[in-house]
């Protein structure tokens, strides 16, 4: 039986380079590689030769006559890509000229410089790391990375839920990454706070900033302000032990927890809001938050969204893996009703669609559970003292054209309110303006071409950027490893022009001596004080 491709699926491609074959699909090259909602198996091209196996950095492709409980249907949701035709053609056709007989050896092209070369990377998060992995393919590249908190590898770390345990592996390779001789990763070190972007830039001939998108997206509601509401994300640093967070007032002493937006960050707190304690004992889950939750009155957490289940923000990955994990899911069936489009649906909203028509018709569940509610737009936060109690909700319906195409949706005048004791925002993250970078406001990114960062049409000299806060808050883990690699080769070419060599380079610049760094330890894993 063909592998297949399951829910811990990171997206960042190493397995389509290792495929002997060409079977797995999107590539990096294809056009749905960006917006697909993982990788996908074709199991008439797979040859079962295990080589996708070694490649993948968070265990997500196994055998399909071994698929773990709960992930069985990714045999099906595989398949089913490939039935797919676009204009009667495939939608992923087998290239003959990519099959090989082995799989493919890495081999980077050697970098025609021969000095010595400084780069400085500010972040140590997903996107830093592949990067990383990527300049120190050539010996003669050396890396210093700059991180603001006392342990790396950013969201890898503290935004995948604990219970995520195959995604979370792949903080394996980045300290595979983090064995290199030649990276330097400083802790407990601030940009702006305890060393300036001049003083980088004077250290190395390129930097990259790889700073993610550190804060989220506002929601402008009446109340919004009030004690008991805060952002999803905010909620997820707490439980993972994040060190901004540890000290969030959490009130579980609610009945009911809102959650407004139903993208994978949503569905994942809202797991970890009714999940047994006693299942996340063995997690990486912060003991603080882990006893919070031995002691939590929530019975029900509701899942608002805007718009209706076909456009659902969630990823098919992420709905089976909280519908299959044992987890109570309710769903209105007027909702689906609602729902109704005239069209084909693609296999990916298809399948979706047929997982919430059956959460819809197992009825009310007893127990915990998790409400997904469409059609729903918050309009206000209610409150008394000065703190949160509910929730008021605007009713929503599909707006259509005059050929029966759906447009949007409008309001029906329709408003209940959903007592709550705990509102948990979900919309989004967005990246913050750097001090002596350009910066997009409307977009929330750092203008760039290729991964130069740009000031109007001109690049700003050995300055690259890389991750959210170059494409904004989108894709996956792994997906930062196509992005690196394009602004890694853009540095490289830069080098390789003369393009950095004329950049006045002080080699013993060092981190002010005032500020008490701390290494990262390849051979551990932990930190050590000292002076960077």
């Amino acid at each position: 039986m063909p592998h297949v491709v399951t829910q811990a699926c990171c997206g960042d491609a190493s397995c389509v380079y290792a495929c002997p074959v060409n079977c797995i699909h999107p590539t990096p090259e294809e056009p749905d590689f960006g917006i697909a909602e993982m990788l996908y198996i074709d199991p008439a091209t797979c040859v079962d030769c295990g080589a996708c196996v070694s490649a993948c950095p968070v265990g997500a492709i196994v055998p399909g006559h071994r698929l773990p409980a709960g992930q069985e249907r990714f045999a099906e949701v595989n398949a089913s890509q490939y039935r797919e035709t676009v204009d009667g053609a495939a939608r992923f056709p087998v290239d003959p000229a990519r099959r090989l007989p082995l799989a493919p050896i890495d081999r980077p092209r050697q970098l025609a410089v021969e000095e010595k070369v400084s780069i400085g990377i500010v972040g140590s998060g997903p996107s830093a790391m592949y990067a990383a992995d990527e300049l120190l393919r050539h010996p003669q590249v050396s890396v210093t990375m700059y991180e603001r908190l006392d342990r790396p590898f950013g969201l890898a770390r503290f935004g995948v839920a604990p219970d995520h345990l195959h995604t979370r592996k792949v903080m394996r390779l980045f300290d595979d990454i983090a064995r290199n001789p030649n990276l330097e990763i400083l802790l407990d070190t601030e940009v702006g706070r305890d060393i300036t972007l001049d003083d980088l830039r004077s250290r190395h001939q390129g930097v990259i900033w790889a700073g993610g998108a550190p804060t989220d997206k506002t929601l402008d509601l009446p109340g919004i302000g009030q004690a008991g509401v805060t952002s999803a994300t905010s909620f997820v640093g707490w439980y993972n032990g994040h060190p901004d967070f540890t000290d969030l007032d959490v009130d579980l002493s609610t009945d009911r927890v809102v959650v407004v937006g139903n993208g994978n960050v949503a569905l994942d707190v809202a797991r970890i809001l009714v999940a047994d304690p006693a299942a996340l004992v063995d997690t990486s889950i912060s003991p603080a938050a882990l006893a919070a939750l031995k002691e939590s009155s929530v019975r029900e957490v509701v899942v608002l969204g805007r718009r209706g289940p076909a456009h659902a923000a969630f990823t098919l990955p992420e709905l089976i893996g909280l519908v299959d994990s044992g987890v109570a899911v309710t769903v209105d069936p007027a909702d689906l009703r609602s729902a109704q489009v005239d069209g084909e649906l693609d296999a990916t909203i298809r399948a979706k669609l047929d997982i919430l028509a059956e959460c819809a018709a197992a009825g009310e569940p007893e127990g915990r559970r998790i409400r997904l509610a469409f059609f729903c737009s918050p309009l206000e936060v209610s409150g008394e003292d000065g703190r949160a109690t509910g929730v008021v909700v605007g009713r929503n319906r599909l707006t259509v054209d005059d050929a029966g195409v759906v447009t949007g949706i409008e309001p029906t005048g329709e408003i209940t309110t959903l007592d709550a004791g705990l509102v948990l925002t979900s919309v989004g993250y967005r990246g913050v303006a750097v001090p002596g970078l350009p910066f997009d406001d409307a977009t929330g990114v750092i203008p760039h071409r290729a991964g130069r960062v740009m000031d109007g049409e001109q690049p700003v000299p050995g300055v690259y950027v890389t991750g959210w806060i170059k494409r904004g808050p989108s894709g996956f883990i792994g997906t930062n490893k196509t992005d690196s690699a394009e602004t890694v080769a853009s540095l490289l070419a830069d080098l390789e022009t003369g393009a950095l060599s004329d950049r006045l380079i002080d080699h013993g610049a060092r981190v002010p001596a005032h500020h008490r760094a701390r290494r990262f330890v390849r051979s551990s894993g932990r930190p050590r004080g000292g002076v960077a």
